[in-house]
Order: C-alpha cells, then sequence, then structure tokens
C-alpha cells in the first residue's frame, strides 16, 4: 500500500504543488460546495493512478484542489462505495492521499435515511457517532507509517467541529440534529423490518458510506466533520417506495443548507 499511496502522490505533485489545509468529501446529490470553491486544478479520477472511478450516477469522479474563502481545500466530488464492489482499500484510499498531500482536517457529506421519529425529510443531521455494518478498512496488514494497529475509536467525530456546526446552524436558523449513523452494505434499501432493526441498536439514520472513509481517518489521526441530509424516512408509518430520483431531488433542495454549514465551519 505505502507504494501506491506513493506513486499516486507522485503523480498528483507533478501535476500541481497545492497543499491543501483540509479535505472534502461530498456525498450522494451534495457536489453543491464545489460552486463556492474557487479552483487551482481539477483532476479526473479517470486520470489519477491507482484512483477507483466512480460508477453512482450522481458523483461526478474530480478532485478539486482550490480556495475556499481563502482556505486550501481539496473536494472529492463523488466518492466510492462498497456495494460498487470495490475493496475497503479503495473504498478510502482517497483518504490517504488527501492525508499524504496535507489535510489536516477532513469534512465529509451523505445522504441517508432517517430512523429517528424526531427527524423529517429534509432536516440535516451532524454525525456524533456510528454504527459500522461494513466490512472494517483496517483489516489486513497494518502498516505503522500509516496509523496503529489498534486506533483508538472513542471520539470518531470530532467534538469541537461539532459544537462549531451546532452553533453555525443555529445562527443560521437551520435545523440540525445531531445523532449516529449506521453503516449498511446496499445497494438494496432497508425492509421495514431492517430499519426497526437498526434503529433498536441505536441508529438514527441509515445510509451506505461515510464510516469507512471516518475509521481510516481516525486511524491517521485526522479530525473529522461529518454531516447527514435525511433523504427519506424508515421509521414505522412513514415508510413508503422511493427511488434514486427521489432521494436526489430531496438532497438537492436541502443541500445549500448543508453547504452554508459547511462552508461557514471550515473558513471559521
Amino acid at each position: 500500500m505505502l507504494t501506491t499511496i506513493a506513486k499516486t502522490v507522485s503523480y498528483i505533485r507533478s501535476k500541481t504543488d497545492f497543499v491543501p489545509e483540509f479535505g472534502i468529501i461530498l456525498g450522494t446529490g451534495l457536489g453543491g460546495l464545489v460552486k463556492e470553491i474557487k479552483p487551482e486544478i481539477i483532476l479526473e479520477y479517470q486520470d489519477i493512478p491507482n484512483f477507483p472511478v466512480s460508477t453512482v450516477e450522481s458523483h461526478h469522479g474530480k478532485l478539486i484542489f482550490g480556495h475556499l474563502d481563502g482556505k486550501k481545500v481539496i473536494a472529492m466530488q463523488g466518492r466510492f462505495h462498497f456495494y460498487e464492489g470495490y475493496s475497503m482499500e479503495q473504498v478510502t484510499f482517497p483518504v490517504r492521499i488527501m492525508k499524504s498531500l496535507g489535510i489536516r482536517a477532513l469534512f465529509v457529506s451523505n445522504a441517508c435515511g432517517g430512523l429517528n421519529p424526531d427527524y423529517e425529510i429534509g432536516d440535516l443531521m451532524i454525525l456524533s457517532d456510528h454504527i459500522n455494518m461494513l466490512p472494517n478498512p483496517l483489516v489486513g496488514k497494518n502498516y505503522q507509517e500509516l496509523g496503529p494497529r489498534f486506533p483508538d475509536m472513542s471520539e470518531p467525530y470530532n467534538k469541537e467541529l461539532i459544537a462549531k456546526g451546532k452553533a453555525i446552524g443555529q445562527k443560521l436558523g437551520f435545523k440540525v440534529q445531531v445523532g449516529t449513523y449506521v453503516a449498511v452494505t446496499g445497494p438494496s434499501l432497508e425492509t421495514p423490518a431492517e430499519y426497526a432493526f437498526l434503529r433498536t441498536i441505536g441508529a438514527d439514520v441509515v445510509g451506505m458510506s461515510t464510516v469507512p472513509e471516518v475509521i481510516v481517518a481516525n486511524h491517521a489521526d485526522i479530525p473529522v466533520f461529518a454531516v447527514s441530509i435525511i433523504t427519506d424516512l424508515g421509521v414505522p408509518g412513514k415508510i413508503r417506495k422511493v427511488s434514486l430520483a427521489e432521494i436526489l431531488a430531496v438532497a438537492e433542495k436541502a443541500e445549500p443548507k448543508m453547504t452554508r454549514l459547511l462552508k461557514e465551519l471550515i473558513v471559521s
């Protein structure tokens, strides 16, 4: 893995000497923050050695280096998922690259299903914890240069960033929840019994991403902030058939709120 990371970083460095302060991973239908970034250089995933290529319709597959109100950022416009057939090493590989390029914190977004009966479609939820029901991306040989064999996960999401995010949401007048995200494999959406089970074990929302990247970020000692947009509900009495088009429509409608929150948090 170390050689693979080095080759990819070497390629990127041959294209730019830009050193980012912050990494951003933009999830399903949540690419609007890109419009706020003044780009220095944009690299297509397909052109980057060892980078997977996103196969999901709403993920554009671009690595963007630029300035967000004076802050130097690297943004993934589109991420990778286990359900696409990628290994966990591939899914989380970009986090390793962003760390090697110099990021000091990671900001992650996603679209998810709500399990908490107090949540509504279109709400934002700041992640304070998670439950991992995907294969752990750290299984296999550990490279001490990347992090410890047994990384602590008692604070997977940075408490200071959570507090700042909540304060920004309140200032902007947004309804911002704080809760626990459970990551499942997908790509099928959950059955009513599965929704009930996931709620019983302590989850407030369910999705198919984020947690692998967060685990690897913690392994690499990168502070993390993550936020979800709730696009559908897995609450008894509110469960109905839903399509990707409907999920994307909700994400697009709520996305400006997430963009404002993330932008203010990053530049604060």
